[in-house]
């Protein structure tokens, strides 16, 4: 059996990469049919036909992004939130009148945009939805926001933060409904089905609810906070780092996780940083802790190394949204796969 670091016996496509200039990497997302690179401070990149294109977005760090393709909305520690379409063209949402930081964003499938600045969560529905067109919704939670998510079912918000999960429909005066548990919730993750709100918290572990019934489930197993967690395609697993593996958990039957094994693939000797499931296929980048890029298939575990170790931590990745070219940054490059 080969060794957890020995993968000279797979497939190597790494002479295919094409390197691209940008460091401080944290996130990459699908923005028409190529990438946007965002930086961690002042700018985004926008990979285009006529080449890499730099806009500059905030004056300051960029805190987070959210994309569905069509825009990328970025907050940051300016008190900004920012809309970015494909041409490159920029608008400002909204601006913190405290110019407080704006810790967390999410993009709803309708267009409506999220964004969360100390314990308040605002959001902006999208121009012609209802009564409430256009309307600034805003509400407090019982504490900071760590990590927002629109379900993708109705007009209604998903809250983490401590000690649980608020589940807001911001067009009614009725107060969110909680999951509660006990800890820190640092970032949660919607079920493309709608079924399932997982979140990673403070300890190595997940926590989710089946939404219907409010059941919760716990996941463990991990070496370390999971910081990245990912839907496979057909959305019947979540693939997760956070360990010397991906960790994969099954969501396909009508409970969940809840009394099943996770799947474990593509087992090293660092750790998994980053996941990112293709849009289309069986298929998973997976990014470590060395440097190392692989892709992972889900039926047989089978692997192809996109880039060797070497160098800075892997830390984003993301597939345009046909799933053709693969991206990924690190804490010293970034590169892209053509396939």
């Amino acid at each position: 059996m080969r060794g957890v670091t020995d993968r000279d016996g797979i497939t190597s496509i790494t002479d295919r990469v094409e390197r691209i200039d940008a460091q401080g990497v944290v996130a990459i997302l699908p923005l028409g049919s190529s990438h946007a690179f965002v930086l961690g401070e002042e700018a985004v990149l926008l990979l285009g036909k006529s080449g890499p294109q730099r806009i500059a977005v905030h004056d300051g760090g960029i805190l987070d992004a959210a994309g569905d393709g069509k825009r990328i909305i970025t907050g940051g520690d300016d008190g900004k939130v920012v809309a970015i379409a494909a041409d490159g063209t920029t608008q400002t949402i909204a601006t913190d009148e405290k110019r407080r930081w704006i810790d967390h964003v999410a993009l709803g499938g309708d267009g409506s945009v999220a964004w969360s600045c100390g314990k308040t969560v605002s959001v902006h529905a999208k121009a012609g939805k209802g009564d409430k067109a256009g309307e600034l919704r805003q509400r407090d939670m019982p504490s900071t926001p760590a990590g927002l998510a629109f379900l993708p079912k109705g007009f209604r918000l998903a809250v983490a933060h401590y000690n649980g999960v608020s589940l807001w429909f911001p067009n009614l005066a009725a107060e969110p409904e909680q999951l509660a548990w006990k800890g820190s919730h640092l970032g949660l993750t919607v079920s493309p089905d709608g079924r399932f709100i997982v979140t990673a918290m403070q300890e190595p572990q997940l926590h989710g609810w089946r939404i219907a019934d409010a059941r919760d489930m716990r996941m463990s197993g991990y070496t370390a906070r999971v910081r990245s967690m990912s839907w496979t395609a057909d959305g019947a697993f979540l693939a997760t780092g956070g360990s010397e593996q991906v960790i994969l958990w099954p969501f396909s039957g009508k409970d969940g996780p809840m009394g099943k094994q996770p799947k474990l693939l593509a087992p090293a000797a660092s750790r998994v940083t980053v996941v990112a499931c293709h849009p289309r296929e069986p298929v998973i980048a997976t990014g470590f802790s060395d440097g190392m890029v692989l892709l992972v298939r889900v039926d047989d575990g089978a692997e192809i190394l996109v880039r060797a170790p070497g160098g800075g931590a892997v830390t984003a990745l993301g597939w345009t949204a046909k799933g053709d070219v693969l991206a990924f940054g690190t804490e010293d490059e970034a590169g892209i796969l053509p396939l």
